[in-house]
């Protein structure tokens, strides 16, 4: 009678723990937008402190076994503490990180630095270049460019994001920085969002050489096209689905659904941008089509029993059961289409114009954006002299796209300040050969690696994340060995990305 009971006790056991952990990420109401900002600010402020080191100091090139570790301290690191050990200060954390960049700019250039440095071509080098350029290098500057901030900026999100989803396990993460139930706002509610406006801005560049070549795609091309790139993305969904089920995973129903998650959340989206971009003939803009979408959803949400079904139905079919994940979903297409609308803007190069010209235009453009929809979102939620709307990530409505939009592009817009500020040459590369050399300078060699194989880390980031679940009680570590085992988690999705990176092997998201 011994073994049935100990196998009845351990049964009781593994199911009272599955519900504390699910408790643990239950009913929660976030934080300020404020603070999710502050937070988020020290992403920038990392960069900057990078630039600052290779700018001057030129400390990343070659790039030593040295250069990897503070690469890794930096961009992986820092921000590593400003979600734990400094969750409750990161603006002293920012101060410190200023501090160090104030230092290492003052500290002049070494003779060995200033023999590694790249001049910008002049204007002169760059008409000697072009007169003198075969007709194959002539067409290496294409209509198109990958510009350094960009790089910096989606791998900063796939960075925190990879935290995030093994940090909310422990104690040491704020409860604030966790997805909230209902109503409120969140670190990770934005960065589930921020990683669908990112994959907009990605997912203009097809379209942009479209444009460029004078080409027009016909729609049932465009779908087919569409569902090859939703594919994976589903088969990913469905093996999530089958293994937190198999496994008994603690899950958060109301945040999807029972059977929805957000891998199917992102491969439904590529065939519903490829209707949408016919409507581009009605609505000559996606961030339009985005404001449309979204109002036209919110709208649906008051004036109907949605919201009410959504938030409080009873889960009796198929359809209910899934009702976050499924009516969530235009939310989503929303942000994904205002990204695009910001691609259209950063993505493609000014030819002609000198490098501050270039970098002045698309700072001004950058700029004028984020205000209008920090304004857009401010008329939304304000309740004096807006509407005043609450944010919900459950429901993906109106206020929560606008705020997703309008941080997304607030921060975008920091790292391309830093950018033009400490490495200006990439904006007059005259050619394929120098544009590439500014951007290899530009660009941190870690966050280059989670840019471009986004798809990579995020399936190894969700794999481990199970498996640490599966093999240590995450509700009962300590705060040292919590930060050993975020450490080192980080540390493997790293050394992946960057071997990956390395070994020339993309697998983009």
């Amino acid at each position: 009678m011994s073994e049935p009971d100990t196998g009845t006790n351990a049964a009781r056991i593994a199911h009272s723990y599955k519900q504390l952990k699910e408790d643990f990420v239950s009913n929660l109401s976030g934080g300020s937008v404020i603070e999710v900002a502050h937070v988020c600010a020290v992403a920038p402020v990392v960069t900057l402190l990078w630039s600052v080191l290779q700018s001057r100091q030129y400390f990343f090139k070659p790039y030593t076994p040295l250069a990897f570790v503070i690469d890794y301290l930096l961009n992986v690191g820092a921000l590593l503490l400003s979600v734990t050990l400094y969750s409750s200060s990161p603006i002293l954390l920012s101060i410190l990180l200023l501090t160090a960049a104030a230092f290492v700019y003052a500290v002049p250039p070494s003779s060995s630095s200033k023999k590694k440095q790249v001049k910008p071509p002049t204007a002169t080098s760059n008409a000697k270049s072009a007169s003198s350029s075969s007709p194959s290098s002539s067409q290496g500057l294409s209509a198109l460019s990958t510009k350094p901030f960009l790089t910096n900026y989606r791998g900063n999100m796939m960075v925190v994001t990879c935290i995030c989803i093994l940090a909310v396990d422990f104690r040491l993460f704020p409860r604030r920085f966790a997805k909230v139930e209902t109503w409120g706002t969140s670190l990770m509610d934005m960065g589930v969002g921020s990683f669908v406006y990112s994959a907009g801005i990605v997912a203009s560049r097809p379209l942009l050489k479209e444009r460029a070549e004078g080409k027009t795609t016909p729609l049932g091309t465009r779908l087919i096209r569409s569902f090859r790139h939703s594919l994976p993305l589903l088969a990913l969904g469905i093996v999530r689905l089958l293994s937190v089920k198999g496994l008994d995973y603690a899950e958060h129903v109301t945040e999807y659904g029972v059977h929805w998650n957000f891998f199917f959340t992102l491969g439904f989206l590529p065939p519903f941008v490829a209707l949408f971009q016919s409507a581009l003939a009605v609505v000559p803009s996606y961030a339009g089509l985005a404001v449309l979408l979204s109002v036209g959803y919110q709208i649906i949400l008051e004036t109907t029993g949605l919201k009410a079904w959504i938030l409080v139905g009873v889960r009796d079919s198929l359809l209910s059961m899934n009702r976050e994940g499924i009516c969530s979903f235009w939310g989503y297409l929303a942000i994904f289409l205002a990204g695009q609308d910001m691609g259209m803007v950063v993505l493609p190069r000014s030819l002609g114009d000198s490098s501050k010209t270039s970098a002045k235009v698309l700072l001004t453009k950058m700029g004028t954006w984020a205000a209008a929809w920090t304004a857009l979102y401010f008329l939304a939620t304000d309740f004096r002299y807006g509407a005043g709307l609450s944010v919900s990530r459950r429901l993906a409505n109106l206020p929560y796209m606008l705020w997703v939009v309008a941080f997304n592009q607030g921060l975008l817009f920091a790292f391309a300040v830093v950018d033009a500020m400490f490495f200006p040459q990439f904006y007059s590369a005259g050619d394929a050969r120098a544009e590439k050399e500014a951007y290899e300078t530009a660009t941190s060699r870690v966050l280059k690696a989670y840019n471009r194989n986004g798809l990579a880390v995020f399936l190894l980031a969700n794999l481990l994340t199970g498996l640490v679940n599966m093999t240590v009680p995450t509700l009962h570590v300590g705060g040292l060995a919590t930060m050993g085992i975020l450490v080192a988690y980080m540390g493997a999705v790293t050394g992946v990305a960057v071997g990956l990176d390395a070994w020339n092997v993309t697998i983009k998201l």
